[in-house]
């Protein structure tokens, strides 16, 4: 089973800018698409952002569209989101994901197979 390990994370002020690391044991099959959640405390689990690499653009949800951008860098097994233009609607535990079903990109949890533990994002006012 892949595990996965997220980095990146802290304190930004409104406005400013974080790359978020998510590294891989081990190589993922490229028909599976790896995705960004984040969640709030008493809140469900909302899609940032997935890539796959069967030839489909990125999926992003709309209230980042624009400002993020997922990444993915194979060499590496890792998978990046680069996070711009931060506000405090930003704030939350940031968690990267596997699919477990293969050929299509996942904008929903349930799909998806492996997690990390997650990297806290805080954004200042």
């Amino acid at each position: 089973q892949v595990q996965l390990v997220e980095s990146g994370g802290g304190l930004v002020q409104t406005g400013g800018s974080l790359r978020l690391s998510c590294v891989a044991s081990e190589r993922t099959r490229s028909a599976f698409a790896m995705a960004w959640f984040r969640q709030v405390p008493g809140k469900e689990r909302e899609f940032v952002a997935a890539i796959n690499d069967i030839g489909t653009a990125p999926i992003y949800a709309p209230s980042v569209k624009g400002r993020f951008t997922i990444t993915k860098d194979n060499a590496k097994n890792t998978l990046y989101l680069q996070m711009r233009n931060l506000g405090p609607e930003d704030t939350a535990l940031y968690t990267c994901a596997l699919s477990g079903v293969a050929g299509w990109t996942p904008t929903i949890p349930g799909p998806y197979a492996n997690w990390g533990q997650g990297t806290q994002v805080t954004v200042s006012s």
